[in-house]
């Protein structure tokens, strides 16, 4: 994948720190030096909270702490057009409200989601946002 800019959603986050098939994908984009990660505080909350349910609070604060100290992320916050843009996105259906903070902050910063999500497909196929697809496992 060539260097660039992207946002990841917690689908991305989830099989990086879950050892999925997408982790090796993930992995070069949060360590690609020439490469910028954007990723949505809600996302990064979705992820906490998943980890939570999945592991233990201790491991959900260890994989967090991990995710916002590579050098390429850069976390996002939540501004109030940020919110509505993504209360936009949901208002037409099919995708879950922390995911369209994936999709808009995509959209704001015409740049590729990093996902396998395949809620995210309906926005593509409406030239909305563009997807790298990851593999889903």
């Amino acid at each position: 994948m060539p260097p660039g800019s992207y946002v990841l959603d917690a689908f991305a986050f989830m099989a990086f720190f879950g050892r999925e098939p997408a982790e090796p994908q993930v992995r070069a984009i949060l360590e690609d030096p020439g490469g910028t990660v954007y990723v949505s505080i809600v996302n990064a909350g979705e992820v906490y909270y998943s980890l939570i349910r999945r592991r233990s609070k201790a491991a959900a604060e260890e994989a967090v702490d991990s995710m916002f100290a590579y050098p390429t992320v850069t976390v996002m916050p939540a501004t109030w057009e940020r919110v509505r843009a993504a209360a936009e996105i949901k208002s037409v259906g099919g995708l879950s409200y922390a995911d369209c903070f994936a999709a808009g902050l995509a959209r704001e910063l015409s740049i590729p989601v990093v996902t396998g999500d395949p809620e995210f497909a309906p926005l593509e196929q409406q030239n909305l946002i563009s997807v790298v697809w990851l593999p889903r496992g």
